[in-house]
């Protein structure tokens, strides 16, 4: 059942599910062919953050003039450089494979292995957007990963050290800062506003080629490509498509308008090359907004969960997967079905049932598991939306509040979760014969390793055991949280992989 259910306890597990769905059939679909690569690619502005608004009433030109919103945007998009090892999780392979980004070929030898290098030698480059005065950057969070120092120069070939506020693997934005005022910035667009059609420019660094500015068209909203399944544990895709060339390097630069406001981060691209081939996307200024604020306030990315799981029922493979394992014969058609429920959930406790088809979430129809995502995908825990479903052929509205993954229906900051919590995994004594096996005396065996907690952050996964924190031997989860429940600051980690090798990586509390 697993296998066929595209799980939206609801921000939503849309498009990154699905697309596991997709990968194995062959129904008519673009990104099942085995010959393309989908790849993360790499208005005046008030310093707060505030949607920028302009008339489009008055633009009627075939051909616009594109040097106001290229002058306007391009001192505002700036170089990343991230100098840092690849986690555990990623030695022995390429990390960035997935991105299939040839700027990287050149750190690895054809058995995929990483060769020696000095550490004035970048692992990673990307761009990003500057918006606000003050020095605060919007980029992807694969540029930023596993960062042990991260490099931002500016247009004018100004260089400065960044910290890392936040990232978010869902929707692959991360918040960086710079120490710097007076900054030129971009402000947020309502991306709901763009309509396809529109012209765009996209602005970054491809192949390390600074300020680079192309230009093209709206393609497609809301646009699921399955990309995020890679690296979020509950996805939210609602790309800006376009056919604007966006390239390797270009990953966390400016999707703007002809009137030089953003209205995405330049994200993926869909290519047979690795490079542009007419496909790019882009996360949408709205979502990305969301996250930034976010981070801002709270510390990490509040998100509310409807608490089902369910069929996208656009998804010929799906239903049919569905109908065989269940003997039913559900129909090919638009909307959710509500498969199963989360326990405690908003949706059971509101009166939703199983066999339920979603319709609307708010007023906004819902067509598609990338339509509930974003229905949803600006809610926080504690927020109630209207949701109406059809029922044996009767439309019936329920009010249900959202929770978090932990069934909360309250907003937490950053302080308020536990260290296991932030961590992101559950651990367990070691067994006799484990420490037999590693040759070591001591240590916690990793369970249940999420994808926004920190230890898949520095490259931990299931099965990798935790030695030492901050020096100190560990024998169990209460070590690791008396260890770290007041400390505040810098925090070493021993650890061993599956294979017994040993690796050592910070982060900061």
């Amino acid at each position: 059942m697993k296998n066929i259910l595209t799980y939206a306890f609801v921000g939503v597990l849309s498009a990154g599910t699905t697309y596991g769905l997709i990968q194995y059939s062959s129904d008519n679909n673009l990104l099942n062919d085995s010959n393309s690569i989908i790849t993360q690619a790499d208005p005046e502005a008030e310093a707060d953050g505030k949607f920028a608004t302009y008339n489009y009433a008055s633009s009627g030109t075939v051909m616009p003039d594109f040097t106001q919103a290229a002058n306007k945007s391009i001192n505002a998009v700036v170089s990343i450089k991230n100098f840092g090892n690849p986690s555990a999780s990623q030695r022995g392979q390429n990390p960035f494979d997935f991105f299939n980004d040839p700027f990287f070929d050149q750190f690895f030898d054809q058995r995929g292995r990483r060769p020696q290098r000095d550490e004035n030698t970048p692992s990673g480059a990307g761009s990003g957007v500057i918006i606000s005065t003050d020095g605060y950057i919007v980029t992807n969070n694969h540029v930023i990963a596993n960062a042990d120092k991260l490099e931002v120069t500016l247009n004018n070939q100004q260089t400065y050290t960044a910290k890392l506020i936040g990232t978010d693997p869902n929707t692959d934005i991360a918040l960086i800062k710079i120490d710097e005022d007076n900054l030129p910035h971009l402000s947020f667009y309502n991306s709901d506003q763009i309509k396809v059609g529109e012209w765009v420019l996209a602005i970054g660094n491809p192949f390390g080629l600074n300020s680079t500015v192309t230009a093209g068209i709206v393609s497609a909203k809301g646009r699921g490509i399955g990309i995020l399944s890679q690296n979020g544990d509950h996805p939210i895709e609602s790309f800006i498509q376009t056919d604007a060339a966006i390239n390797p390097g270009n990953s966390g630069g400016a999707l703007v308008n002809t009137y030089g406001h953003l209205v995405g981060i330049n994200t993926a691209i869909y290519s047979k090359t690795g490079s542009n081939a007419g496909y790019g996307f882009a996360v949408p200024s709205n979502l990305v907004k969301k996250v930034v604020d976010d981070i801002k306030t709270y510390g990490m990315v509040q998100r509310g969960y409807i608490g089902i799981q369910g069929i996208d029922l656009t998804n010929e493979a799906a239903v049919r997967d569905y109908n065989r394992v269940n003997k039913t014969e559900l129909k090919t058609t638009q909307g959710v079905m509500v498969a199963e429920l989360s326990e405690n959930g908003g949706a059971i406790e509101a009166g939703i049932e199983e066999g339920d088809i979603i319709r609307e979430v708010d007023g906004k129809k819902v067509t598609t598991f990338n339509a509930l995502s974003v229905a949803v995908g600006s809610k926080k825990p504690g927020d109630i939306v209207d949701v109406k479903v059809e029922r044996n052929g009767k439309m019936r509205t329920y009010k249900v509040k959202l929770k978090d993954l932990q069934g909360n229906d309250t907003v937490r900051s950053l302080d308020d979760l536990t260290i296991t919590e932030k961590m992101g995994a559950k651990f367990e004594p070691l067994t006799n014969k484990q420490k037999v096996q590693y040759g070591i005396e001591s240590g916690v065996l990793v369970t249940d390793v999420n994808r926004t907690g920190i230890l898949q952050e520095i490259g931990v996964q299931n099965g990798y055991i935790i030695l030492k924190i901050n020096g100190k031997e560990v024998n169990s989860g209460d070590d690791i949280e008396k260890i770290l429940k007041k400390h505040k600051g810098n925090v070493s980690v021993n650890f061993v992989d599956r294979y017994g090798r040993i690796y050592t990586k910070g982060f900061k509390m």
